[in-house]
């Protein structure tokens, strides 16, 4: 098994953005970040809401190194929203439809798993987009004016012009999208590593 494809840049490489909230949940974009990371070169600027710590589903400490209000899109890669349980009790801060709206102006790619779907529909970035997120029955339960059941598809991730979407149970898919979205890694390679990842064995001449 080799997969040694790497991402071309033009100049210096834009950090990737990784937006936290309490409890967020911390495998669901830690495929994507790995992989980008190691194959695209990519650094990770973490981005909480005001720039203090969060802690994790999982009880692991982050610490921000920057404040959402500090995001420019001028310097943004992409921007990833995992999922979490606050983005179904809480509405997402009022500061986030800012940041998404301007990203999304300057085409920046805006990637959200799981509950963090929520915050990209009541954006309105999922407007005229195939979008995906934990079932079309989900989004109208936490989102009673979503109307964009037109654009929604069932699979496990979407991308759809800047925006890739994925349900919870689909972190790979998600790491995929968002590698074929920075056109980091080979189209054979990014589907020769999901499949290893799915499958959870190398191939018997590796």
């Amino acid at each position: 098994m080799e997969i040694r494809a790497r991402a071309v840049h033009d100049g210096d490489v834009k950090p990737l953005h990784l937006f936290v909230v309490p409890g967020f949940a911390d495998w669901e974009a830690a495929h994507a970040i790995a992989e980008l990371r190691r194959h695209g070169g990519y650094s990770v600027e973490v981005v909480s809401l005001d720039g203090s710590p969060v802690e994790s589903m999982g009880g692991v400490s982050v610490t921000a190194s920057r404040k959402l209000s500090d995001v420019s899109a001028k310097d943004v890669a992409a921007f990833i929203m995992p999922g979490g349980d606050i983005w179904e009790r809480d509405d997402p801060p009022p500061e986030l439809f800012g940041v998404l709206t301007a990203l999304d102006a300057e085409r920046v790619p805006i990637a959200a798993i799981c509950a963090a779907t929520i915050a990209a529909v009541r954006a309105g970035l999922t407007r005229g987009r195939r979008h995906t997120s934990n079932g079309l029955a989900y989004l109208r339960h936490h989102v009673p004016d979503y109307a964009d059941a037109e654009g929604y598809v069932e699979a496990p991730a979407v991308r759809d012009r800047g925006l890739i979407t994925a349900s919870g149970l689909s972190d790979v898919e998600f790491a995929q999208e968002l590698m074929a979205e920075l056109k980091v890694l080979s189209d054979a390679d990014r589907e020769l590593w999901a499949k290893l990842f799915r499958g959870g064995r190398l191939p018997p001449d590796s």
